[in-house]
């Protein structure tokens, strides 16, 4: 792994940290209570994707709060700013994250294949 690797590895898991606590700072129950669930931020560090767990949220708050993040993701911006002394804070993009219901749904079809295999060999026996 190269030195610019680790650099944005570093960073990355610095804000999986800090973008819950900042969010917890707030006065808004639609966003201080969010999980974040991975960081992914581009070459430069300039832009950080941030993914969010949606497991308790219905399809209207996750509306609702993803507008809110873009609303106060200056804030973030500073408040990471000065609780780590950098410079400058990466531009945030957020989105729910779906990877849990794709793990969930292929974990289903193993089972499933497992199953059918299962009652296959009992049938031929």
């Amino acid at each position: 792994m190269r030195e610019e690797e680790i650099k944005r590895k570093r960073t990355e898991s610095r804000l999986v940290e800090l973008i819950p606590e900042a969010l917890s700072t707030m006065n808004d129950n639609r966003i201080n209570g969010l999980t974040v669930t991975e960081v992914v931020c581009s070459r430069g560090r300039y832009d950080a994707k941030v993914y969010l767990d949606k497991s308790y949220l219905d399809e209207k708050e996750q509306h609702e709060a993803l507008k809110q993040l873009r609303v106060v993701s200056g804030y973030l911006s500073t408040y990471i700013r000065e609780s780590e002394g950098w410079y400058k804070a990466p531009k945030f993009t957020f989105e729910f994250d779906d990877q849990l219901e794709k793990i969930s749904k292929i974990e289903s079809l193993f089972q499933e294949i497992a199953k059918r295999n299962k009652k296959g060999q009992s049938d031929e026996s």
